[in-house]
């Protein structure tokens, strides 16, 4: 097979990426070991996070450091064994969440996040995935006045320096919203601009079968097998071998395994995040999406149930899992939401590729000619797929991309 570009990782952000480039009347390849959305893009709480201008940072106050290091968390959790081997990333995301360091970070990573919403109502409606797609945002709900009163200070300088729009809701105000959850919450605090997708999966096949529409082409494959040709690239497929002039790298936290081998080496950290679905007793309805702010996990009425995820595991990537995250948080969600049974046979388990920067690598290879990166969207993965896939197309296609592109360069690390 011959193509115009191949692309290498078929979750959100490959597939994006493949769409984008058919769509500018390229013809693409999208290869991957598995099936379409089928690794870390499966699972995770379905939120198109227009509001998440501020990337997750390392925490800085002593105090909340020494809880952490505890380890009876649900929001974070870490495999003793593993740190040896993340030690380096870690200092490194703890020195870029200083504060000041941050708040620069947070605004170089702003643009992305503002198209975001904005991205995805273009492909939502060229695939006809509407049905899957909720307009209404996502709630924290909080334990105590301080945590609402921190949160809501915080929401309204997001909302001065960043366009965002909020709610606040009394206790009154979330029973009204959310009848059957208990009273432990005495406030909330409602998000406007986020969408939210009631199934992710189906959301990624519905871009894949566009893209198909377009005449593009998914094989299974190995991107372990990528080399360069005299003309382009080449990468070996279950269908055989496919050549082309471009190819993206959008492999997540599996990107390693072809950049090593081409002499780029980045600094790219795991977190692993679980989810479970579960039906409900008596017939009761959680009508959103549903954070419980203190204790850090979220209920989210999803087609197949309704998805508890867990925070991040900071574990190395092919270890087995480890969802003691999941049975906290199942323990402490069935308070103050009355769940029913499992509805898998076991827990879902993904891992997000995470840089200490807290931004993705998107752009061209310094050292190779036709060799793009994108990967290390962290806990935006869902969100940035089809801005991530418009920027590298453009810049593929020889177009000025729509947004400022160089806080996400490859360069800025020692590669």
């Amino acid at each position: 097979m011959a193509a115009d570009a191949i692309v290498l990782g078929a979750g959100i952000i490959g597939v994006s990426t493949a769409l984008h480039l058919a769509q500018r009347g390229k013809s693409v390849v999208l290869v991957d070991r598995r099936g379409p959305g089928e690794e870390t893009s499966f699972g995770n709480a379905g939120l198109i996070q227009r509001e998440g201008v501020v990337p997750y940072a390392f925490p800085q106050q002593l105090g909340m450091i020494l809880k952490v290091a505890l380890n009876n968390r649900i929001d974070v959790r870490y495999d003793l064994s593993a740190l040896p081997a993340v030690a380096k990333f870690l200092g490194r995301y703890w020195w870029h969440s200083n504060l000041s360091r941050h708040q620069v970070i947070a605004r170089a990573y702003a643009p992305l996040i503002e198209h975001s919403v904005s991205e995805h109502d273009a492909l939502i409606e060229a695939s006809g995935a509407q049905h899957l797609i909720r307009k209404d945002g996502w709630t924290q709900a909080f334990r105590t006045r301080a945590k609402q009163d921190s949160e809501v200070a915080e929401a309204e300088r997001l909302k001065r320096e960043y366009n965002l729009d909020f709610k606040v809701l009394d206790a009154a105000d979330l029973a009204a919203k959310e009848p059957h959850l208990s009273s432990d919450f005495v406030g909330a605090l409602t998000w406007v601009d986020p969408w939210s997708v009631t199934d992710p999966h189906a959301l990624t096949l519905a871009y894949v079968k566009l893209f198909e529409s377009l005449g593009g082409r998914f094989v299974k494959g190995d991107a372990t097998s990528l080399a360069q040709t005299a003309t382009g690239w080449k990468v070996s497929t279950d269908d055989g071998p496919v050549e082309g002039k471009d190819v993206v790298i959008a492999l997540g936290p599996w990107s390693d395994t072809a950049t090593k081998p081409l002499g780029y080496q980045f600094l790219v950290g795991v977190k692993r995040g679980y989810h479970m679905h579960y039906g409900t007793t008596d017939n009761k309805v959680l009508n959103g999406w549903t954070m419980d702010a203190e204790r850090g996990y979220f209920l989210a009425p999803m087609d197949k149930g309704i998805r508890l995820t867990t925070g991040a595991e900071f574990a190395l990537r092919d270890a087995p899992k480890t969802p003691v995250q999941l049975g906290r948080a199942e323990a402490v969600a069935r308070t103050i939401f009355p769940l029913g049974e499992r509805l898998d046979n076991e827990p879902w388990m993904g891992a997000r590729p995470c840089t200490p920067d807290m931004m993705p690598v998107i752009g061209k290879a310094p050292r190779h000619k036709g060799l793009w990166f994108a990967f290390g969207h962290a806990h935006h993965g869902l969100t940035l797929g089809p801005v991530t896939g418009r920027v590298i197309a453009e810049q593929i296609c020889g177009e000025t991309p729509f947004l400022d592109t160089r806080p996400y360069r490859p360069e800025r690390f020692a590669i």
